[in-house]
């Protein structure tokens, strides 16, 4: 049995999420786009742990805090911390079934949405309810489409 490695559709993966997150859907609906980052890295390091470089995570992070115009690291700090929370139940997390881990989605990106208001908060700008957390709503309705694409795609392209 031949295994082939094809780590670059991970690349590629997050590449589209990075240019998903940028494209303009107006300011009134910008609450409402799921975060597909932050679900990516939860996919990628649920999946495939050993691949996982937090160093590379952290470059992620910090490149979509260029292309957002975010304060640098704000990104790249809620991404270290959903990996290392990912990271530390991945085992556990990977037997449940697609609904518990969407529950297990909507508390980790709203982890993330979180460190993210807080440094905005920090900036001056933080939101004034808890509508900060539906970007997590949104990506954890959507989260069983994500997980079926990834899982299309890494079977397809045998990526271990």
């Amino acid at each position: 049995m031949v295994t082939a490695h094809n780590r670059h559709v991970i690349f590629l993966t997050y590449l589209v999420a990075l240019l998903l997150m940028v494209i303009p859907i107006g300011w009134e609906n910008n609450w409402l786009r799921p975060e597909f980052v932050p679900m990516l890295v939860i996919y990628w390091v649920m999946v495939l742990p050993q691949q996982s470089s937090l160093l590379l995570l952290w470059l992620l992070g910090c490149f979509q805090d260029l292309l957002e115009g975010a304060m640098l690291g704000q990104h790249a700090m809620a991404l270290m911390i959903v990996a290392y929370v990912c990271l530390l139940s991945y085992q556990r997390i990977r037997n449940y079934t697609l609904w518990h881990q969407t529950f297990f989605v909507f508390v980790l990106v709203g982890l993330n949405q979180l460190v993210d208001n807080w440094v905005h908060s920090l900036q001056g700008s933080a939101a004034p309810t808890l509508v900060f957390l539906l970007p997590a709503l949104t990506s954890a309705l959507i989260w069983p489409v994500v997980w079926t694409l990834l899982e299309f795609l890494r079977m397809r392209y045998r990526i271990s």
